[in-house]
């Protein structure tokens, strides 16, 4: 049984004790006809089965019966005051509760009718203590009420700080593991760029055609070693903020190309109609939606013609890559490897509010196409099947 069933048990039992004590003594203090006795008992003490359910109405309830009772039913002549001491009892209790639980504006009339209620009918001059007891009885179940909501508040805010501790524990570790990943793929890219580099003059009767795939091999290590440290470098500054990192945009698509063809890739590309200015954000979406169908075409598609189109239409840049089919026996075509490829492109679509399809072309090849907008919209990413 929980604790809220017990209290709700302990009121019906007070409830109940209250009206066997009620009904008995009923005929001491007015003069009420036997047959209507249990009622008029049940008004002075079964409301209180309302005070953990809606001690509003409980009390509108027991203040109606205490406004009636006095002028309905006379009293005995040993007895002046014009209710019930159970009555009484009851309504103060659900007084309490109105201010403990109940809106402020009812908070209000609550205390303002049951002071009214006692200065009037409370004999000779008891009704202006009757009506300070309960203005005090008032303020004190708001002081409860106060200082359970400041507890509660601040268990509260104890829990999201707990939550916010917990958060930044993690991104310290994700920034540790960063600090670390930027480490080790520094050093051994640093290593690929200088024996790429130094590969021609370490080793006897390098042809022409060597040299420059060794030089092209630097050039696309020392590249990528730069977009790493322009990434997870900031990490290791605590004056940098990671926003105010240099990232690449539709101004290095040319360099993007380049490093393609060196290659190895036939590569061409055609522009028309672009913006003048773009959100450094959409610059970045198209940089890597690119790179990745360059890659994807490198791995999938090794030989073929790759196509490379950016066109400006209305507020959004289209890009579309196209690779023919790799030369020879037909080959997986661009993101039907299983991996992550299509699936990152489409996300990186999505938080800019663009759209990416990746669709096979009739000859066997692939084509990816991006719509990205020069402002954020609310349109979805979508992908067609492979």
């Amino acid at each position: 049984m929980t604790s809220g069933q017990r209290l709700d048990l302990l009121v019906v039992f007070v409830s109940l004790v209250l009206y066997a004590i009620a009904w008995p003594t009923l005929q001491v203090t007015h003069h009420v006809p036997a047959g209507v006795q249990p009622v008029i008992a049940g008004l002075a003490a079964l409301p209180l089965l309302l005070i953990r359910a809606n001690p509003a109405l409980g009390w509108a309830i027991s203040a109606a019966g205490a406004l009636v009772i006095p002028i309905v039913y006379e009293r005995t002549g040993d007895f002046d005051f014009p209710w019930q001491v159970v009555h009484v009892m009851v309504i103060m209790a659900l007084l309490l509760a109105v201010s403990m639980r109940a809106p402020l504006p009812v908070v209000a009339v609550a205390w303002m009718s049951t002071s009214l209620l006692f200065l009037a009918d409370a004999p000779g001059q008891d009704g202006r203590g009757w009506a300070f007891g309960l203005t005090v009885l008032v303020l004190f179940g708001l002081l409860i009420r106060w200082l359970v909501l400041s507890r509660r508040q601040l268990a509260q805010q104890e829990e999201v700080n707990e939550v916010e501790r917990a958060r930044r524990a993690i991104l310290e570790e994700k920034a540790r593991i960063a600090r670390d990943l930027h480490d080790v793929v520094a050093h051994h890219m640093s290593l690929v760029v200088v024996q790429a580099q130094s590969a021609p003059y370490r080793i006897d009767g390098v042809s022409p055609e060597a040299k420059a795939e060794f030089e092209s091999i630097g050039a696309t290590a020392r590249e990528a070693l730069n977009e790493i440290r322009g990434m997870l470098g900031v990490l290791r500054s605590d004056g940098q903020l990671a926003e105010n990192a240099p990232v690449p945009g539709i101004g290095r698509i040319d360099e993007l190309i380049e490093g393609s063809r060196r290659a190895g890739m036939a590569v061409s590309i055609e522009r028309s109609a672009l913006p003048t200015a773009m959100p450094d954000t959409a610059g970045l979406a198209i940089y890597r939606i690119l790179q990745e169908s360059l890659s994807n075409a490198a791995r999938h598609a090794p030989g073929a013609a790759v196509r490379v189109t950016l066109t400006g239409e209305d507020a959004s840049t289209v890009l579309t890559v196209t690779n023919a089919a790799p030369p020879g026996a037909p080959a997986p075509a661009t993101g039907r490897s299983g991996g992550h490829g299509i699936i990152g492109m489409q996300d990186r679509a999505l938080s800019v509010g663009g759209t990416l399809t990746a669709i096979t072309t009739p000859d066997g090849g692939f084509e990816v196409r991006a719509r990205i907008p020069t402002a954020p919209a609310g349109s979805e990413a979508h992908i067609a099947p492979a």
